[in-house]
């Protein structure tokens, strides 16, 4: 049970970043643990455990792994009703559909309207100024339904203060007051919302200024300045989850580039009923019993296409099965149906991208989205990242090119998928191809990458019986990541099929390669970007270190096409 005692903004769950990151760590946590207690003993051999997944990067706080357990479990798979942890360790009802539904966003949907300040999980401060009264998703998105934009700094500085729904007219005030002040600021925005973002949090934490509580765990620094930077980090943690979350139901469409949320244009009616039947109240704040059962019931609340006559009329602009069939059809029957209708005119939509990709009417919008990536101008940079290097190798060469990403219903990325497997993965008949692109730098980037990388390459030739390499992209490539991949070249390794064949090249040289491809007067064949791979294990073979062999192989790349 957590405390909103020292609590006096909005905050959602960080951990995991993206909600469809948790459906491998509950299913491996119920399929192991059902019928325990939740305790340190189950807490730490559930991240040991975990630690060994292909799905999961990282081995847990090495001096807490009990807490990096909860840090896991505790946040988001709890407190969205998940997973019950009282009085013993089981995946709920929701839990289950979670990980075994076609509909997840659906799922997902129905749980974070449920989520509410106070509860039997949060409990009422006793002490303090701020008093919780919310369901925090629910005001949220009806902040933006009726700005029918808001953008990434509104929700931050304005959205975060709304600790009770009964504040919202006086939010929505806030927010056309700063934009106006916006207009009157041309030219000097950034400094704007830092003196406004730091007036906020001078008046709610006053008391704590005042009384000088103002140490942060993070730091044995105590000042003002420590403090307020270390506020406004949190806010913008905060914020960037509260849009990952909302996103991944598919209700929303986010602009990376505006940095705004939005209404999906054809989940207007759907958002339209939620907000105008899901009770805006917190509910059985202090009976834990009668919370979960509601928590915990997949069919609650209500969502518009729950209506039976919604979904026939979906189901007639959707697809052309015959009026009198439809009728004939099950609930759950009508409900599949819609699903797989909107699943193929998705890939409808996918299948036109890749055409226009491939016939580089998006070369200009490709190349600009990778400046925009390194200039930090878009709002999610390892999911644009990928999408945009999906792109990138699709437009290359020939072959089939597939993104481990989901889309949203338009064919557009909504989150990286769960992990365990390579980002991109590239089909040439004869051979196969994955890619991995990572923001990672420095230290960060080998820890997180080197042995995960070569794994999925492992996992990818297992499953297909082809030869296949692997392309490594990131802004930066890393010495160590470097020296690791060289020493894979050399090494006949059974765990990982034999050597591993992994060619890192930065984002300014990979850019090269998709400028020599726009210029070519032919299409570049699956040959030609083979010829880079057996290049660079025949480099491997003859250097005498790691920093020839790279040297040589980005040399290569810059020059691909070349005979």
């Amino acid at each position: 049970m957590a405390s909103l005692n020292n609590s006096r903004m909005l905050f959602f769950t960080t951990s995991p970043r993206t909600p469809f990151k948790m459906i491998p760590e509950i299913e491996l946590l119920g399929n192991n643990f059902s019928g325990q207690k939740w305790s340190k003993y189950t807490q730490v051999n559930f991240i040991e455990l975990l630690s060994q997944e292909g799905f999961f990067n990282g081995k847990g706080s090495k001096n807490n792994l009990d807490f990096s357990a909860r840090d896991r479990i505790n946040r988001a798979p709890k407190a969205l009703g998940f997973v019950s942890l009282n009085p013993t360790i089981e995946l709920t009802e929701v839990g289950k559909l979670f990980v075994t539904s076609k509909r997840k966003e659906e799922i997902l949907l129905r749980q974070l309207l449920k989520f509410q300040f106070p509860s039997p999980f949060h409990t009422q401060p006793t002490q303090g100024n701020t008093d919780f009264w919310i369901k925090p998703y629910l005001e949220i998105l009806r902040l933006i339904h009726h700005f029918g934009t808001l953008s990434f700094d509104e929700v931050m500085l304005f959205g975060l203060q709304m600790t009770s729904y009964k504040m919202f007219d006086d939010i929505v005030k806030k927010v056309e007051d700063f934009r106006i002040e916006k207009i009157k600021y041309q030219g000097r925005y950034k400094q704007l919302k830092a003196n406004i973002q730091e007036d906020i949090i001078l008046q709610l934490f006053d008391e704590e200024i005042n009384s000088g509580q103002i140490k942060t765990r993070e730091s044995n620094e105590k000042s003002i300045k420590k403090f307020v930077s270390t506020k406004s980090s949190n806010m913008r943690d905060y914020t960037d989850a509260c849009f990952r979350y909302l996103r991944s139901t598919g209700v929303v469409n986010v602009s990376q580039r505006g940095r705004s949320l939005s209404i999906v244009a054809e989940k207007m009616p759907d958002v339209e009923f939620i907000l105008a039947t899901v009770d805006r109240n917190p509910i059985f704040i202090n009976d834990e019993e009668k919370y979960t059962e509601i928590l915990y019931n997949s069919a609650l609340p209500a969502l518009y296409t729950d209506n039976e006559e919604v979904l026939i009329q979906k189901l007639a602009e959707y697809t052309s099965i015959p009026s009198s069939q439809i009728h004939k059809l099950s609930f759950n029957e009508k409900k599949e149906r819609l699903f797989e209708a909107v699943e193929d005119k998705k890939q409808s939509i996918l299948n036109q991208q890749i055409v226009n990709i491939k016939n580089y009417k998006h070369f200009d919008d490709i190349m600009n989205t990778f400046d925009d990536i390194e200039k930090k101008n878009v709002l999610d940079i390892p999911l644009m990242l990928e999408w945009n290097t999906w792109r990138a190798m699709t437009m290359l060469d020939g072959g089939s090119i597939k993104a481990n990403l989901k889309f949203d219903d338009n064919g557009v990325p909504m989150s990286t998928a769960q992990g365990n497997m390579a980002d991109i993965f590239c089909d040439y008949e004869e051979y196969g191809l994955t890619v991995e692109v990572t923001t990672a730098s420095g230290q960060k980037q080998y820890e997180m990458e080197s042995e995960p990388v070569s794994r999925h390459l492992a996992k990818y030739k297992k499953e297909t019986g082809k030869d296949a390499y692997c392309l490594f992209i990131a802004p930066k490539i890393n010495a160590a990541c470097i020296a690791h991949f060289f020493m894979l070249h050399k090494m006949n390794i059974a765990f990982y099929g034999g050597k591993s064949v992994i060619v890192p090249v930065d984002i300014n040289t990979f850019k090269k390669m998709l400028t020599d491809s726009y210029k070519a007067t032919y299409q570049p064949n699956p040959a030609q970007v083979k010829s880079l791979f057996d290049y660079s294990l025949e480099v491997a073979e003859k250097a005498d270190n790691e920093v020839e062999w790279y040297t040589k192989i980005t040399e290569k790349a810059l020059n691909w096409l070349s005979a």
